[in-house]
């Protein structure tokens, strides 16, 4: 009988040992091709022993693509399912693919976000009672549900009614997710066309195409403004700078130029910044110095008792006697006359440098002559990086056809450029250049 046990012992002994050495051994792997992705995934058998590391999945499946599109991330999506049977690790693979979606250029598909959204397990966090419901019933799944919402909303992309069944399917109708999505499907879209320079989905990749929305957005101000594309051809021969500009300029601010007066300058500043959606445009004004405003005494401006007659604009009587009961016939002033300056063009280069603003300058010469008996001061800002370059030889050869064009930088940092047509005087403080 003891013999039997010992053998019996040692026959157990060699199938434990059998079954350690079996774990032990590396998983088998099969390598797949999905829409340009190559991944090493492990077979079937091994998937269902938990042998997969979740940690390396992301890194395996977004680091294997070799072109990063709309397609491939989809695949990305279907692949995670292939990989991890049970979807051990679901959470961090979402954090990734969030991470991923702005180098995919899928940040603003709403066919993404479900895919992403899909790779929940349906039907295992829903919430059955009041208390799962108020104690956020698996919280770290709900909290990542809602960061895919928050990144949704940040990105301007409205949800639709199937997402919010995808989302009721796997967190259940009642739970954070659910509320956070009802705010968004309410709000947004009534904030999507509230603003009075509507752009188009999606916006366009050209510069230029950006720059001709952002010029006719700022010079809105002005109905009758125009917005006018100069390319490579329309500029002066003697350009240094080849690029495109657009400027916006209307015919009332024609005709402040026409009447600036001749020793005043005109000044040219920028460049400032304007942002359509989440692309930055930087442009260029063309300014003068602030005018001084008639102050009429005694006159209420709010007084709807004298309203001018616009047909032929009859003269109003002051309604206090006060200011002497003399007419008021000054012409009101020009919405291009603001506080710090009238605004007299506005534009937008390809390449925002000094030789492409004084090539602007020339063409809107063509359109009103009376530019060209002006003075005009290049005050323009550096960017905004830290850095400041440095010219040895603060003279460029630029030719002009009326003298010589001179560049020169501050050791503040701001820079200026210009072409002095008359006398070849530059400015006092070497910061500023007349033209």
């Amino acid at each position: 009988m003891l013999p039997r046990c010992l053998a019996l012992m040692h026959l157990r002994g060699l199938q434990l040992s059998w079954c350690r050495l079996r774990a032990a051994r590396l998983p088998q792997q099969r390598v797949t091709q999905t829409a340009g992705i190559h991944v090493a995934v492990p077979q079937a058998k091994e998937k269902r022993d938990g042998h997969v590391n979740t940690k390396l999945v992301p890194h395996a499946i977004f680091g294997g693509a070799k072109e990063k599109n709309k397609n491939t991330y989809l695949a990305a999506m279907d692949m995670f399912h292939e990989m991890t049977v049970h979807k051990r690790g679901h959470v961090e693979f979402i954090y990734a693919a969030l991470r991923e979606m702005e180098n995919y250029g899928v940040h603003k598909d709403l066919e993404a976000y479900k895919k992403v959204l899909g790779v929940f397990p349906v039907g295992q966090m829903v919430s059955t009672n009041v208390f799962q419901v108020e104690f956020m019933h698996y919280p770290r799944q709900q909290n990542c549900a809602i960061d895919v919402l928050q990144q949704m909303e940040d990105n301007g992309v409205i949800p639709d009614l199937e997402l919010r069944d995808q989302l009721i399917t796997i967190f259940g109708k009642f739970s954070f997710p659910v509320r956070k999505l009802a705010r968004m499907l309410y709000w947004m879209p009534k904030f999507r066309n509230q603003s009075p320079w509507l752009l188009p989905r999606p916006l366009p990749s050209e510069l230029q195409q950006l720059a001709q929305l952002a010029v006719k957005q700022i010079t809105s101000v002005d109905a009758r403004s125009e917005v006018t594309t100069f390319t490579e051809s329309d500029l002066p021969e003697d350009a240094v700078d080849s690029t495109w500009i657009v400027s916006g300029q209307s015919g009332q601010q024609r005709r402040l130029l026409e009447e600036h007066p001749a020793d005043k300058p005109l000044f040219v500043e920028g460049a400032y910044t304007v942002w359509l959606q989440d692309q930055a445009i930087s442009y260029f004004v063309l300014r003068a110095e602030p005018q001084p405003q008639r102050q009429h005494e005694g006159l209420d401006s709010d007084d709807i008792t004298y309203l001018e007659n616009w047909t032929w604009r009859r003269a109003r009587q002051a309604a206090s006697s006060d200011s002497g009961g003399t007419a008021w016939n000054v012409r009101p002033p020009s919405v291009h006359i603001q506080e710090d300056g009238t605004i007299m063009a506005v534009c937008a280069t390809g390449t925002s440098s000094r030789d492409s603003l004084l090539s602007w300058i020339r063409l809107l010469e063509r359109q009103c002559p009376r530019l060209a008996e002006l003075p005009v001061v290049f005050t323009l800002r550096s960017p905004e990086t830290g850095v400041t370059t440095t010219d040895e030889n603060p003279e460029r050869g630029v030719t002009t056809s009326g003298g010589s064009a001179r560049a020169e930088h501050r050791s503040d940092g701001a820079e200026s450029g210009g072409a002095e047509r008359e006398g070849g005087r530059e400015g006092e403080d070497g910061g500023e250049s007349k033209r």
